[in-house]
């Protein structure tokens, strides 16, 4: 069974226009902090981000935020986390962030979101990483990005074995019985004589 010390959440600044993103974005934070598990997230006090964080505080976990300098001149640094880690560029963001994490769970957000999650995908492809990452797809809010990597599986340019590798779903409890038992199966990305 994997052991997850600290998990990674990417999700939105913002909060979305339906309440049920923040009902899960609280009912997420309580479960990590429920479980013994740190969130590792952006280091924000705003959207989804900040009630993630909030709701893993008041049930007594561990927060760690990594913020570039620049947003919390902004002020949107969230102040009442165990630790908060300021960093220069959003680049040193993302990769101080995979360094404290065990695992990466992405909640509703935007193109942010998208970013630092894809960029886990692409290294879990490469095989620089072999932990789990998953899509909690509140409401159908990532149905269309399941059908997309279908299709990029259709079309040849992922292989079923690395899209099976990325659980989509709507429940915490399966999402958390998912990560804890979660294989890497790392396939080399082909390469043939005819196209190099």
């Amino acid at each position: 069974m994997r052991d997850i010390k600290a998990l990674c959440v990417y999700c939105g600044s913002s909060s979305g226009t339906r309440p049920e993103y923040t009902e899960v974005a609280r009912a997420f934070g309580t479960r990590l902090a429920k479980e013994n598990i740190a969130l590792v997230y952006g280091g924000g006090k705003v959207g989804l981000m900040g009630t993630v964080a909030d709701a893993v505080v008041a049930a007594g976990g561990r927060v760690i935020g990594v913020i570039p300098r620049q947003l919390v001149e902004k002020e949107v640094a969230h102040t009442g986390l165990s630790e908060l880690h300021v960093v220069e560029t959003m680049h040193e963001r993302k990769t101080r962030m995979y360094e404290l994490s065990d695992a990466f769970v992405a909640l509703p957000g935007g193109f942010g979101t998208m970013d630092e999650m894809f960029e886990m995908l692409t290294w879990a492809q490469l095989g620089l990483h072999t932990y789990p990452c998953a899509f909690l797809d509140v409401l159908g809010f990532y149905k269309g990005l399941a059908a997309s990597m279908d299709h990029m599986v259709a079309e040849g340019f992922v292989k079923q074995v690395q899209r099976d590798q990325v659980w989509f779903g709507d429940s915490i409890d399966a999402v958390f019985d998912w990560m804890k038992t979660y294989e890497s199966t790392y396939t080399p990305k082909w390469i043939t004589k005819e196209s190099v």
